[in-house]
């Protein structure tokens, strides 16, 4: 298949792509925050359980995370920008159903919508990020400013949150989607160039068929579990499918020349470690937020804009981080800022332990935790997107920035599943802990896949792991050759 790529833009359409695409970054990840602030009235005005409002939360992360490797791969054989637009659009139309929903298993349902088109908007993102910035200390800063966009989410989300749903009620805080959508779509539709991969991956039906029943039954068991108990026949039939669907999907996997998800892709240190710690660093986040909706608003009383603004320390610093962390990232690797990033959310899980036990906590104290959070969060998603993007050839970036946004949002749902289920049920000394180790996992990989030694694994897999189409003298012209020697571990 021909490459229709654009060629390399110049700096000013690369500032304007960076612009749209952070749009849409903007516009799925503003909706996890302000969600949040709003589940409470979601209670009262749907008569919602604490598991409804949880699947309200789950519902949509594991619908994105099902589809985001689809979504990847489908960008790079249709068209990335065509699957962008399709992306936006649906997004906009299920944030319109989300504030219409009368009930709360509709609400659920529209929320499937909404994460139909995000699954087409990050990795889609990502991947015209990546040839907008084919260099890797530009590519590196570029992300940096992605994940300040989320920093930005975090401290306009639950203060807009707070607002929206104390003046014009819970169903307010979709229509803040609607506006962004359209504003970026029309801005893709004047701005972005059609591209495509130039060996782009054949679709993998079985392997989605899998992925979508791990996940699916997993984040079920545990969701329904705190209520049916770990014996009910549906909780331990779905476990049972969970681990066959795992054991079936590997081997499976290996089987195809081009499986959904690469085994072998996981033999580099650097990517696995980039992919559990998404896992656990939005495990750690998703917890957090839920937890901290039901200290805030059911210990402490207080209003959806009060809680909000509690959050501010975390958000700023959430915002001011990534594009350190990037350049970070882009100078010296990813260690440092996973270094970071772990401590700073072991430290707070660990301090959110003592401080939410008095219904009258420090001000200082709480405002303590949740800047140690915002800094920890604040700097792993450069490291964690940059790490991911290079582990696979630049002709499959949109797999590639797919599968780490697929941990992510299992990360999410864990988080949910578990942390949230930890807080709702009065456990919550129990859900900071979890948090807390959240952090030392991160630490952990930080330290054992992060380095020189570790990124000549990612290297070897980066020359074996690409479609044999994609090798030898057919390879893309943004591939790195298997002969290139091992780039800096602040490149792998």
């Amino acid at each position: 298949m021909e490459d229709t790529r654009a060629p390399e833009p110049g700096r000013g359409r690369q500032s304007l792509v960076l612009a749209i695409c952070c749009l849409s970054v903007l516009l799925v990840s503003l909706d996890t925050t302000i969600l949040n602030v709003a589940l409470p009235a979601i209670r009262q005005d749907l008569n919602s359980s604490v598991t409804g409002l949880q699947w309200t939360l789950d519902a949509y992360t594991i619908v994105l995370a099902t589809l985001l490797t689809s979504a990847g791969s489908t960008a790079d054989r249709l068209g990335r920008k065509r699957v962008f637009r399709l992306g936006l659009m649906l997004f906009t139309v299920g944030s319109t159903l989300c504030s219409l929903a009368p009930t709360t298993d509709w609400l659920v349902a529209f929320r499937t919508v909404q994460a139909a088109g995000g699954s087409m908007l990050t990795p889609v993102a990502m991947a015209i990020l990546t040839h907008a910035f084919p260099h890797p200390r530009e590519r590196a800063r570029a992300i940096g400013t992605w994940g300040a966009v989320v920093g930005l989410s975090m401290a306009a989300g639950p203060v807009l949150g707070g607002l929206l749903v104390q003046s014009a009620g819970w169903r307010s805080v979709f229509w803040v989607n609607v506006p962004i959508g359209l504003a970026a779509l029309m801005l893709t539709t004047l701005h972005i160039h059609e591209s495509r991969a130039p060996h782009p991956r054949r679709p993998d039906p079985g392997g989605q068929i899998l992925v979508a029943v791990l996940l699916g039954t997993l984040t079920y068991a545990l969701i329904e579990a705190r209520g049916a108990g770990w014996t009910s026949p549906l909780v331990v039939a779905s476990l049972l499918a969970a681990a066959g669907a795992l054991a079936w999907l590997v081997p499976y996997e290996r089987r195809r020349d081009e499986s959904l998800i690469d085994p072998r892709l996981f033999r580099s240190a650097p990517f696995s470690g980039a992919t559990a710690t998404a896992v656990f660093a939005f495990a750690a986040l998703s917890g957090f937020l839920f937890a901290n909706t039901v200290y805030l608003q059911g210990d402490l009383g207080l209003s959806p804009l009060d809680a909000g603004l509690r959050l501010l320390p975390m958000a700023a610093l959430s915002l001011l981080c990534p594009p350190l962390s990037g350049r970070i990232v882009g100078s010296r690797g990813p260690r440092v800022p996973l270094l970071i990033a772990g401590a700073g959310i072991a430290s707070s899980g660990a301090l959110a332990a003592l401080v939410t036990r008095s219904t009258h906590p420090s001000q200082l104290l709480l405002s303590l935790m949740y800047a140690l959070f915002g800094l920890g969060f604040g700097f792993v998603n450069a490291p964690v997107t940059d790490t991911a993007v290079v582990g696979l050839p630049s002709a499959q970036a949109g797999v590639a920035a797919s599968i780490a946004a697929t941990s992510r949002q299992v990360g999410a749902a864990l988080g949910i599943a578990l942390i949230g289920a930890a807080a709702a049920s009065g456990a919550r000394s129990a859900a900071w802990w979890a948090i807390t180790g959240c952090g030392l996992a991160v630490l952990a990989l930080a330290t054992v896949t992060s380095g020189r030694r570790p990124a000549g694994s990612a290297q070897r897999v980066k020359a074996t792991a690409g479609p044999p189409s994609a090798k030898g003298s057919h390879a893309s012209p943004g591939s790195t050759p298997a002969r290139r020697a091992a780039p800096r571990c602040g490149d792998a």
